[in-house]
C-alpha cells in the first residue's frame, strides 16, 4: 500500500519521517480560501478532508493524509507575516498572550474507502518579550513564512514560557500520535509496514 502525503510542506514531511516508512508527497488540488463565518477549526477541518480527497482518484490502494493548520490570536486567525515588519507587530501582539493551534488531519485508505478527520489544539503561551529580544529573534531564523511568526520547533522555543497539548508535533503541523493510531485502525501499522504489500 502507498502511503500519500497530501502536502508540499517541508515540515510536515520531516515529521512524517520520524515513523520511518516509505512515503510520497504529492501537492493537493485545493482552494484554502476561508468560507464566511467559518472558525478555525471548521477550516482546518474541512481544508484537511479536500486536501486528501483531491487525491483519491489518482492513488488508489493508498492511504492518503491531508492536513491543515491555523493559529488563532485573541480570536483571530493568523496569517503569515511575509515582511520583518509585520512579523515584529505579530511577535509584540503574542508577548504575554495564548496562542492557539488547530491542525486539521484527514486520512483515506483508498482500498477500503475508510475515513477518519480529527481536529487536534494545542495552546502556546508566551513570555513577555521586549522588543530587541523580538528583533533578535526575527534576524535568527526570519519565520516570514510562518503564521505567528515563529518556528516552535526551532529557536521559536526561546519565547515561550509554555507548551499545552497531547503531540509536540501537532504545533509543527502534524499531529503524529493520532496518525500512527489511525493507521493502525486501518491496518497499516507503521512498525509492521514492511510486511504489508
Amino acid at each position: 500500500m502507498r502511503i500519500i502525503l497530501a502536502s508540499t510542506s517541508p515540515s510536515r514531511k520531516k515529521i512524517l519521517e520520524k515513523l520511518a516508512i516509505p512515503f510520497e508527497c504529492v501537492p493537493p488540488v485545493c482552494d484554502e480560501t476561508p468560507l464566511v463565518g467559518e472558525s478555525a477549526q471548521q477550516l482546518v477541518v474541512r481544508l484537511a478532508k479536500l486536501k486528501a480527497q483531491s487525491l483519491v482518484t489518482d492513488y488508489p490502494n493508498s492511504l492518503i493524509i491531508g492536513s491543515d493548520q491555523v493559529g488563532v490570536l485573541d480570536g483571530n486567525i493568523v496569517c503569515k507575516p511575509h515582511t520583518v515588519d509585520n512579523a515584529h507587530k505579530q511577535l509584540r501582539q503574542s508577548s504575554g498572550k495564548a496562542f492557539y493551534f488547530y491542525t486539521g488531519m484527514t486520512v483515506i485508505n483508498t482500498k477500503t474507502q475508510q475515513q477518519t478527520t480529527i481536529c487536534e489544539p494545542f495552546k502556546v503561551t508566551f513570555r513577555h518579550l521586549t522588543d530587541s529580544e523580538i528583533d533578535a529573534y526575527i534576524s535568527k531564523e526570519m519565520p516570514l513564512q510562518c503564521a505567528g511568526s515563529f518556528k516552535c520547533d526551532e529557536l521559536g522555543i526561546t519565547l515561550f514560557d509554555k507548551l499545552e497539548g497531547d503531540d509536540i508535533n501537532s504545533l509543527v503541523g502534524l499531529p503524529l500520535l493520532k496518525l500512527n493510531k489511525i493507521m493502525i485502525e486501518m491496518g497499516c501499522n507503521p512498525l509492521l509496514i514492511q510486511q504489508l504489500s
